[in-house]
């Protein structure tokens, strides 16, 4: 394996119907790449959650994923609002998500904590009116 093989994804705002292609798409590159499967499990869950979020809360954004030798980062940046209050975000069950989203059956409030719970470090750098900026790392 490359040094650090890194994968770029532009992830749309409020287009449900391809929620969830970039997480799809990075499960697949590391099958190829003979990740063990509980890693890509973990990594799966991580980012598709993170990607769900970016669709219903932040006005899409830019996920960058960067594998190397000993671990898997990724990277979800955006412009959205940003997020008030990080530790009651954190919270399981606590959602922001509007009512036609929660009726599309997401913004269940497990968003952040799923992410938190599958990698080995989460970073969540937020800016009101500025955006977010989320860094996951699972190690290898």
């Amino acid at each position: 394996m490359a040094d650090v093989l890194e994968f770029t994804y532009q992830i749309s705002d409020e287009d449900f119907t391809r929620a969830g292609e970039a997480s799809s798409d990075v499960k697949k590159k590391l099958k190829k790449l003979g990740v063990s499967p509980d890693v890509i499990r973990r990594v799966s869950i991580a980012l598709y959650e993170g990607e769900i979020n970016m669709v219903i809360h932040a006005n899409g954004g830019t996920i960058t994923i960067q594998i190397a030798e000993d671990k898997i980062t990724m990277i979800l940046d955006d412009k959205g609002p940003g997020i008030p209050d990080v530790e009651k975000a954190m919270q399981a069950g606590y959602s922001t998500a509007p009512d036609n989203v929660r009726n599309l059956g997401f913004g269940a409030g497990m968003g952040l904590p799923n992410m938190k719970k599958n990698t080995d470090t989460i970073d969540i750098d937020t800016r009101i009116g500025v955006g977010t900026k989320v860094t996951m790392t699972i190690n290898l």
